[in-house]
């Protein structure tokens, strides 16, 4: 969780916790002592953030500018362990995100169906080129995720549309309550159940999908 918001962190853990990632890269504790495992989803691992109290956000402002390539050894440390890695990175693009991009193979962009979300779009691309020329980086960025897409909605087939022109492929996720629902439970949306109810089907299909896709 390279959010200092900590979001993905408490959504899908509910105890406490000792450790996180920020402590990790400052050489506090080891890696595999902060990496907890998400007891409702076989396979899930998790390095936190701490949202409240947490030092990731001083790390980033203070530190990481001095080792920019800490996360990237951080990874490859991982990767001897985990076939498949995800850094959960906040909108903005600091140090610390840097840091997690040119660590990365792939980087996916999600978007909401605003103009606005367009226009951040074209700013991260711009941004991303500048990266990969100075800090020599690989990575790539071929692929956007549209979330709480409504096909009704004029605005959200106007934005799809814009963002299909281009090179990039474009998945969306439907609008679909549970989402909410889920995070409020701090379970997971394809497993989250109330009165016998979960996500919609064409929101499952969608996730399936995109997962066949990037992990092929």
């Amino acid at each position: 969780d390279v959010d200092p918001q900590g979001n993905a962190s408490s959504w899908f853990y509910k105890n406490s916790l000792r450790w996180e990632l920020s402590d990790v890269l400052q050489g506090n504790c080891y890696v595999a002592d902060a990496i907890v495992a998400i007891p409702e989803i076989e396979n899930l691992f998790l390095l936190p953030t701490f949202g409240i109290g947490g030092g990731l956000k001083a790390y980033a402002e203070t530190k990481i500018a001095d080792e920019p390539y800490v996360l990237q050894d951080l990874v490859h440390e991982l990767a001897k362990d985990f076939p498949r890695i995800i850094l959960d990175l906040s909108p903005g693009l600091g140090k610390l995100e840097r840091a997690a991009i040119i660590a990365s193979d792939e980087v996916i962009t999600p978007m909401t169906p605003e103009v606005f979300s367009l226009d951040g779009l074209e700013i991260f691309i711009d941004e991303l080129q500048k990266i990969k020329k100075n800090l020599r980086s690989q990575v790539r960025h071929e692929r956007i995720i549209i979330n709480s897409y409504d096909g009704r909605i004029r605005q959200h087939k106007d934005i799809f549309d814009a963002a299909t022109s281009g090179v990039f492929q474009v998945f969306k996720i439907p609008v679909d309550p549970v989402f909410r629902k889920a995070q409020e439970a701090n379970f997971a949306p394809q497993l989250f159940r109330q009165r016998g109810k979960g996500l919609k089907t064409n929101t499952l299909e969608a996730i399936q999908n995109i997962n066949s896709l990037i992990w092929r």
